[in-house]
């Protein structure tokens, strides 16, 4: 008893000097710490637009307005100042994710300019060349070097823009040499979307103890906390967001050209698990638990709340950027959402444009008309509240945003970032909000549609068959269109679909009449008619941006229970009233991750619950499918011919879910398959990443606790065998998200004892226990992990049966999930007439 209490205290006290020394910069107040900028005595209006057509091969060779060039500009390189935050992520990642590595080409690496596509699907910016050497200019790094026959770029020009001039850039280091300041967008990295800037941090003292030999060569001297890099790197919203354009592939996507490249299409072929830890390609990433976890995002997706953890992992993809004209229709006319509080400082359209069609999406003081953007349709506040909300995810008032929740790991309060506070407090945010009326005016003219017809060689993929089209057009009207088409019959008025009515409270209950009126033969008739017309794709987002209930979708919950967008929460500010206010979708049906066998889940109110419908718009460019790119392979080749072969073997899991790739462990018991880890793995901080209250007792931590502290001090969780799904630990709650005292205490009980157990049974297999044994003590935990599951689904490919067999097998499915009915079951050859039509989007 006393060993079981010790270990128990042990493991405790631990954690919380863990969790506490995640936090120790943290020592600012909220609302009262300014951004470099401000301390620079630097506002928005000292950050001037670039007005140069530097990309004007990209997206087609549009022309573009000069507001339009400043808002591609701004899209491209402008980063805000995030490079503060990108590199404090090392520390919060344990030194496992570090940026100035990613974009080196050390030979130590294992990676370079060379294979950076094949890698990590990551853009090489045209006109650099790999880096031969250790570059003297960069303090021995690995950077990619300018073309010497490319024009300068335009950007880097500190007269021009800039740079904060903070901390040591622009003063001397001791060395012979000052740290530059540089402009405000950084030094090109060879990489689209990441910039490079001088680190103000890196003083004399750092400049003498730096080693740029050691830095990409030895873990005793690059794993430690107190490393000061020379430069941090900043992230653009392109970073996520250009990719290789499907209607103009580049001949080879290592070396593309400019024309190549669309900044609208998503970042389709990223590999954010590869990107995540620099050392992935290597056995010591591998075996890193966290590896394990962002190894569940599939190429082109990421889970944008992992910073700002809500402990589910809902990896998401990047989204494709299409007809924003259209998509204001679909707002303008169905989505009319209330804001309250902090969610009316927002800027709006009006605060930039004073008469035209822009004007019409808002109303003061409270009332916009705008599409739903992210996933779970949670940023309802605006176009440009949307656009910003953005630069605040990747960082930017890194220095406020990071004192309201504990960054990766959790197990803080989350609290919201006003938008007041960064009005008044950053710079950056006051430059991003001026700007960001310029990238919308881009957006309107540049994200135009990718049609297969348009693609070198697309034509041959067509069918010509005026029946075959037909058909498929029928098809599509009767099970597709009512979700996937900005154009649609207008509903009876008894039905009593008024949007401002049908907002919050009141939405499921007007979803519901809605669905049941797209089932009748007059909506269907109508329907067709619409579909058939010749001009039905032009203006047509293909969507209605409307959020669709889970128990209706029967997709992974893991999304919808996201809860960042909550009142609150981080991004209250960036949700409206009537998106808190969404009832409850009822219960939902998942599988037990250890049998298969069905559990009710019942799903919450405020907000999630629903799925906003993605748009079809390209569709034969952006396989594979569901909102996490679970249903259908991956191809990292980027030309029509590839693209083709994985839409066909995408879109056949999508209308045959038999086809669908099912559970290495569980097989036909489950509706689809679980993540699981690859292979043994263990959760790591090494010893130069302790809190510094351990640090004192480095040499002897192993000797005292040798069930939880390696030899050379690295303070390990494991092992975590392979098999495991990796749910099991992402979607712990690790606090209990309650003020009721005796709920608190209840979390806290279950959650010792959960992770007490936990160490206790790994650490009590022999050395040589098989995974087997060790999936066995998962096992025991199956009850304590569960009760503490913030999203218990695990089954990743499932549900939008729409049309299929499937969707009519509801034994076992709540009544909530019931409640829609059934729906007409399409025959092969449906399906495949469908297919020919689709390839047209």
């Amino acid at each position: 008893m006393i060993s079981y209490h010790w270990r128990w205290g042990t493991l405790f006290l631990l954690v919380g000097l863990i969790v506490a020394g995640c936090s120790a910069h943290k020592q600012a107040e909220p609302g009262k710490v300014l951004d470099e900028a401000r301390r620079a005595g630097r506002d928005g209006a000292s950050f001037p637009q670039a007005s140069e057509d530097y990309f004007h091969d990209m997206d087609g060779a549009l022309a573009l307005t000069p507001d339009e060039i400043k808002g591609r500009n701004m899209w491209l390189v402008w980063s805000g100042g995030n490079d503060y935050f990108w590199n404090r992520m090392s520390d919060y990642t344990f030194g496992a994710f570090d940026l100035l590595k990613t974009i080196s080409s050390h030979p130590s690496l294992g990676y370079s300019r060379d294979d950076r596509w094949s890698r990590f699907g990551m853009v090489n910016e045209p006109c650099f060349e790999k880096a031969a050497g250790p570059d003297k200019d960069r303090r021995g790094l690995w950077l990619d070097v300018r073309g010497k026959d490319c024009p300068a770029d335009p950007f880097e020009n500190e007269s021009k823009y800039p740079g904060v001039a903070v901390g040591s850039r622009g003063k001397p280091l001791g060395d012979g040499t000052t740290q530059p300041v540089g402009s405000f967008y950084g030094y090109a990295t060879g990489i689209v979307g990441l910039r490079l800037f001088p680190n103000p941090d890196f003083d004399a003292k750092a400049a003498k103890a730096w080693d740029p030999e050691r830095y990409y060569t030895d873990p005793s001297y690059y794993n430690r906390k107190d490393l000061v890099r020379p430069y941090r790197v900043g992230m653009s919203c392109g970073f996520c967001h250009v990719g290789p354009s499907p209607v103009k592939p580049p001949a080879d996507p290592e070396h593309p050209a400019y024309a190549n490249l669309s900044s609208s299409v998503g970042s389709q072929y990223m590999w954010v698990d590869r990107l995540f830890l620099f050392n992935s390609n290597k056995p010591e990433g591998r075996t890193n638990f966290m590896y394990q976890l962002v190894h569940t995002y599939r190429p082109g997706t990421m889970d944008t709340s992992l910073v700002s953890t809500d402990n589910i992992n809902n990896p998401r993809t990047m989204n494709a950027l299409y007809d924003f004209v259209s998509r204001l229709g679909v707002g303008k006319r169905l989505w009319h959402e209330k804001l309250a509080g902090g969610e009316r400082d927002n800027k709006q359209l009006n605060d930039f444009v004073s008469n035209g069609p822009l004007t019409e999406f808002y109303t003061k003081p409270d009332a916009v008309r705008m599409p739903h953007i992210l996933k779970d349709g949670a940023d309802s506040v605006g176009l440009l509240g949307a656009l910003n909300r953005v630069y605040l995810n990747i960082g930017l008032f890194g220095e406020e945003w990071l004192l309201h929740f504990n960054p990766v790991i959790g197990g803080k309060t989350i609290t919201p970032i006003p938008i007041a506070t960064a009005q008044k407090n950053s710079g950056y945010w006051q430059a991003t909000e001026m700007g960001t009326p310029n990238t919308a005016l881009f957006f309107l003219k540049a994200a135009q549609p990718d049609y297969l017809k348009d693609a070198p060689g697309g034509a041959a993929y067509l069918s010509t068959d005026a029946a075959t089209l037909d058909h498929g057009k029928q098809v599509f009207a009767d099970t597709c269109a009512r979700c996937h088409s900005s154009k649609a019959p207008r509903p009876p008025v008894d039905l009593g679909l008024n949007p401002d009515k049908c907002a919050g409270t009141g939405y499921l209950d007007c979803f519901k009449h809605w669905w049941t009126w797209t089932q009748t033969d007059d909506y269907k008739a109508q329907m067709r008619t619409i579909v058939k017309a010749d001009d039905f794709l032009q203006g047509n987002y293909l969507s209605t941006d409307a959020r669709i209930p889970v128990t209706l979708l029967r997709t992974n919950v893991c999304s919808p229970l996201a809860t960042n967008a909550l009142a609150g929460n981080i991004w209250d500010n960036f949700s409206s009233q009537s998106y808190k206010q969404l009832p409850s979708v009822g219960t939902v049906t998942l599988s037990d991750p250890f049998t298969g066998a069905p559990m009710p889940y019942a799903m919450p109110a405020g907000g999630r619950g629903y799925t906003r419908v993605p748009s079809l718009i390209g569709l034969w460019s952006t396989a594979p499918f569901l909102l996490n790119n679970a249903v259908g392979p991956f191809s990292g080749d980027p030309s029509v011919g590839s693209r083709m072969k994985v839409f066909d073997a995408s879109i056949e899991q999508m209308l045959w879910p038999q086809k669908r790739e099912h559970d290495a462990v569980l097989g036909d018991k489950l509706p689809g398959t679980i993540d699981r880890t690859t292979q043994r793995s263990e959760i790591v901080i090494p010893a130069g990443y302790a809190p510094n209250a351990l640090q004192a007792l480095r040499g002897r931590l192993h000797r005292w606790l040798p069930w939880l502290v390696g030899d050379g001090d690295d303070i390990t969780i494991g092992p975590i065998p392979k098999g495991v799904p990796v749910g099991l630990l992402t979607n712990l709650k690790l606090r209990a998200e309650s003020t009721d005292p005796a709920a608190i205490a209840a979390h806290v009980r279950d959650t010792g004892e959960m992770l007490l157990k936990l160490k206790l049974d790994l650490a009590a297999a022999p050395a040589n226990a098989s995974d087997e044994d060790l999936r066995a003590r998962f096992a025991n935990l199956k009850a304590p992990m569960m009760r503490l599951s913030k999203c218990p689904d695990f089954v990743v490919n499932r549900g939008h049966y729409f049309g299929t067999a499937q969707f009519n097998q509801q034994k076992g499915l709540s009544a909530d999930e019931k409640a829609f009915g059934q729906v007409p079951e399409l025959s092969d050859a449906d399906k495949r007439a469908l297919i020919e039509f689709l390839k047209t989007f």
